[in-house]
């Protein structure tokens, strides 16, 4: 008789073989059918958007999990301020999902960095603990000192979008040779882009032909609100 070890839904609490049981993971909020495969908004026939023809960003492609919205806002939130590590591997997973099947793995692995103030504060870095489980499961090195961030920057949910770009603007510094490399960036959540474009644009100088962006949740404003990558 096979034997099941019993788990605790992280998101109800109610026993489950997974870490999260499922009625939570089907009512998971999700991305839209049909999305811009650079960036992830939504558009009609799952192509390139408008905003990322014309202004195309510096990284090649996004893969999201979930949308960012209630409950896995929790989730990531409590990862982040409560230091419940144990949701890595979880948010992990999620994100595994979605990349696993890729044809066109990348070189290497980078975690999205923080400053040393920010990480001397939190104690950890969250990309980096999704970063590890994600790494070691797709059989690709993780660089965890592959770049720095240099400039301590204000919190970018406390920023309006338009602020976004201005505020993460040379951060990010890169010494390695990464010539003809294709770099996955772990981060935990894209709401404008801003920061995922910032480093994206470092790797490009370092020589990377193709950065992926590899997130666990995408924000998707409202439709009347403004699209990330035209803000000047």
């Amino acid at each position: 008789m096979p034997f099941f070890s019993e788990k605790n839904c992280a998101l109800c609490g109610t026993a489950s073989v997974q870490d999260l049981c499922i009625p939570c993971r089907d009512d998971l909020p999700q991305l839209p059918e049909y999305r811009c495969p650079v960036c992830l908004w939504p558009v009609p026939t799952a192509e390139i958007c408008g905003t990322c023809l014309n202004n195309p960003p510096a990284f090649t492609r996004t893969a999201a999990a979930v949308r960012y919205a209630f409950p896995v806002d929790a989730l990531i939130h409590s990862l982040k301020y409560g230091a419940n590590l144990a949701l890595a591997p979880i948010l992990a997973q999620l994100l595994l999902e979605q990349i696993q099947t890729m044809q066109n793995k990348p070189d290497w692995v980078i975690p999205m960095p923080l400053h040393p103030i920010r990480l001397r504060e939190r104690g950890f870095n969250q990309a980096m603990e999704i970063g590890r489980f994600v790494a070691k499961r797709m059989n690709i090195p993780l660089l965890p000192d592959g770049c720095r961030r240099i400039k301590h920057t204000q919190p970018q949910t406390e920023l309006p979008w338009k602020e976004r770009q201005k505020n993460i603007r040379k951060a990010f510094d890169c010494t390695i040779d990464l010539q003809g490399k294709h770099i996955a960036v772990i981060d935990d959540v894209m709401t404008t882009g801003a920061t995922l474009n910032e480093l994206a644009g470092v790797l490009r100088k370092q020589g990377a032909t193709e950065i992926s962006n590899w997130v666990i949740a995408r924000t998707l404003p409202e439709k009347n609100q403004i699209d990330p990558f035209s803000i000047e």
